[in-house]
C-alpha cells in the first residue's frame, strides 16, 4: 500500500523515483480503507530533507499511510521556505483537536541549550501531553527522544566532551521485541550528537525498557510503554551521504571536526560513504507502524481513551 502525499510536496515525486508507492490524497480518498494517520513534527532546520527521510521508511510498509506535516505554531523557520512551510505544514494548534495513530518528533540543532531555555519548549511540553490523550504511539528521535523522556521521566541529557560522530555497532537488548523483530544480535547506526543519555538513570526510571544500545554511545533505542512511546537518540532515517553533508559543512566553515567514525571505507574521506542501516532502519520503523496497526481503534475518536 502507498504512502499518500499531496503532488506537489518535494517527497513525492523524490521516492516515486525511489519506486516507494505513493497515492495524492484525491486519489485516496476513493479507496474504500481507513489509511493510518501519522504526524511528523518537524523540528529540524531542513524541512524537506528530513520529510524525504521519514517518508521513505513509513511509505514502505503494506498498510495506506496518511502523513501529515505539523510545525510549532510560533518558531518561524529560517531554512525552508515560506511557501513550502505554508503550502504542506499545519501549526501544532490547528490539529490539536484531531486523533493521530502514530506521531514522529524528529531532532533539532539546539542540543546544548537546557530544556527550558528553548523558545518553543511550552508549547512542545503541551505536545507531549497531548499525545497520550490525542496520539496511538508517539516516536521521538534523537533531541526529540530526549525532550520526552526528560518530559515524562525526569531523566537528564548530559553534554559530551566531543561530538559522537560516525557510525556505530548496537546491541540487540531484547531480542523478543515486537519492534526488532527480524533484528540480528547486532546493527550499525549513524550517531551525530553532541550529547547523551546514560544508561544507569534510564534503568532507575520505572517503566523504561532499552532495546538498543552500545558501549560506545550508550542507550539507543528505548521503549516508554506506559506513555506508548519510543524514543531513539541515533538515526536510522539518516540518508548514505548525511554525516557527509554535517562533515563538509563543519570542514568548510573551519569548525574543529573529526573524520565521523567507521563511516567511510578505510575512515577515508575522499571515498564514497556506504549505508550499511538502510534494512535495519526499514525493519524498525516497519515494525513500529505494524505494532499501530495491530493496537489502533478503527474509530479514530477512541484513540486515547
Amino acid at each position: 500500500m502507498p504512502i499518500t502525499l499531496p503532488e506537489s510536496l518535494p517527497a513525492f515525486d523524490v521516492l516515486s523515483r525511489e519506486g516507494v508507492m505513493v497515492m495524492s490524497p484525491e486519489r485516496a480518498a476513493r479507496q474504500d480503507i481507513r489509511p493510518l494517520r501519522i504526524g511528523l513534527l518537524n523540528l529540524m532546520p531542513k524541512k524537506i530533507q528530513t520529510e524525504n527521510q521519514f517518508a521513505r521508511l513509513i511509505g514502505a510498509t503494506p498498510l495506506q499511510i496518511d502523513l501529515s506535516l505539523i510545525r510549532m505554531s510560533e518558531h518561524q523557520t529560517k531554512n525552508t521556505a515560506a511557501e513550502h512551510m505554508e503550502a504542506f505544514y499545519r501549526p501544532f494548534q490547528e490539529v490539536k483537536a484531531e486523533k493521530f495513530d502514530g506521531l514522529i518528533i524528529t531532532g533539532a540543532p539546539i542540543e546544548h541549550l537546557p530544556f527550558d531555555q528553548v523558545t518553543y519548549w511550552d508549547e512542545l511540553t503541551e505536545v507531549f501531553d497531548w499525545t497520550q490523550t490525542h496520539v496511538q504511539s508517539t516516536f521521538g528521535v534523537c533531541w526529540g527522544g530526549m525532550a520526552m523522556i526528560y518530559h515524562f521521566h525526569g531523566v537528564q541529557k548530559h553534554s559530551l566532551d566531543r561530538k559522537a560522530f560516525g557510525c556505530f555497532r548496537q546491541r540487540n537488548l531484547a531480542p523478543t521485541s515486537h519492534y526488532l523483530r527480524g533484528f540480528s544480535d547486532d546493527c550499525i547506526i549513524p550517531v551525530s550528537r553532541w550529547t547523551e543519555m546514560r544508561q544507569a538513570e534510564i534503568d532507575a526510571a520505572p517503566g523504561l525498557h532499552t532495546l538498543l544500545g552500545s558501549d560506545e554511545v550508550g542507550p539507543c533505542l528505548v521503549e516508554d510503554p506506559g506513555h506508548r512511546a519510543l524514543y531513539i537518540f541515533n538515526h536510522f532515517e539518516y540518508d548514505s551521504d548525511t554525516l557527509k553533508q554535517e562533515y563538509d559543512r563543519d570542514t568548510a566553515a573551519g569548525k574543529p571536526i573529526k573524520v565521523p567514525l567507521n563511516y567511510y571505507p578505510d575512515d577515508n574521506p575522499a571515498m564514497r560513504p556506504l549505508n550499511r542501516w538502510r534494512s535495519n532502519a526499514h525493519l524498525l520503523y516497519g515494525n513500529w507502524i505494524n505494532e499501530i496497526y495491530q493496537s489502533t481503534p478503527y474509530d479514530p475518536q477512541n484513540i486515547g481513551r
